[in-house]
This record gives C-alpha cells, structure tokens and sequence, in this order.
C-alpha cells in the first residue's frame, strides 16, 4: 500500500497568491522556465559585434561623487560609511545602505569602559538599525565622532520647522 507524505490538497489559484491573476482574462503562468520559446521574428544577435555593458548605477555615482566629508570606521567584522550617498551599515556578510532621505536620525555612543563605538540609525517609521565597531584604541573615539559629525553637517537636512514652533522660540 502506497502512503503519501504531505497535504493531498492543490495550491490555491487566484488574486490572493497571484496578483496578475484576473480570473476569466488571463490563465496563471507556469512555472517551467523551459516552455518559453523565443520569438521567430527576432535575429539572433551576432557573436562577434562587440557590446560594452553600461556601468553600473554604483560606479556612475561613485564616479560622480562631489568633493565632501567622507566616514569610515571599520574593525574585522563590522563596517560603517557615511558619505554623500547615506550611511551603509555591514556586518560580516550582511549589509545595509540608507539614503539621506530615509533617515531620520544618526546617534552615536560611546561606552564609558570598553572600545565599541555604536553608530545607531533611526528611520522616520521609528526603526532603527545599529552597528558596533571595535577601535583599536579609545583615542579613536573622538576622532570618528568628529568625522560622522562633519558627514552629518554636509549631507543630513533636518525636518523643517513648523512656523508656529519658530515664534514660540522667537519670543
């Protein structure tokens, strides 16, 4: 006697698992890659025209990057970078990047024994993402919050005011 391991159940079809499902327009796609043929009117291109890729967006902006305060601080696991682009967070082989517009706040902490500095940042949906980068000495300290201040004075715009909060603190 044969015995089935798993569900006997089909999967669902339809605009909840689909959502370019419209019943009665289209049927749902396959999922075999394989049965896609290419078009009999198309030429091949030939093998031999030479095809220069287009730079990636990366190095377009990084071949474009203004003259400004750029900081970096780094240990042997963790990675933080703050420059005209935004501020990249990366720890061993994860990664993430924030534009200036996405964020909110950039805090930074520095422990009153030890020698990890704590750069944290808070997105306008009340997230936040930090990182700690072990110095090699405490002096550096001082020196990395000196460069992420004058990366933050360069690049970061404060929300502005609203104008009844800017009479109150007039008068």
């Amino acid at each position: 006697m044969e015995q089935r391991i798993g569900s006997s159940s089909q999967p669902l079809e339809g605009a909840g698992f689909d959502p370019a499902f419209v019943p009665g327009l289209t049927s749902p796609a396959s999922g075999d890659p394989e049965e896609v043929k290419p078009a009999a009117d198309t030429e091949p291109e030939p093998e031999d025209a030479a095809v220069e890729p287009d730079p990636a967006p990366e190095e377009a902006e990084a071949d474009a990057a203004p003259d400004g305060p750029v900081f970096e601080a780094s240990d042997r696991r963790a990675r933080v970078v703050a420059d005209h682009r935004g501020v990249r967070l990366a720890l061993d082989d994860q990664e993430c990047e924030f534009r200036w517009d996405e964020i909110a706040a950039v805090e930074t902490e520095t422990p009153r024994f030890g020698k990890r500095f704590t750069v944290t940042v808070h997105t306008p949906d009340r997230r936040w993402y930090y990182l700690e980068v072990e110095a090699a000495s405490r002096g550096r300290f001082a020196e990395w919050e000196a460069a992420l201040d004058a990366v933050l004075d360069a690049y970061f715009e404060d929300a502005p005011e609203k104008d009844g909060e800017d009479e109150a603190a007039a008068s």
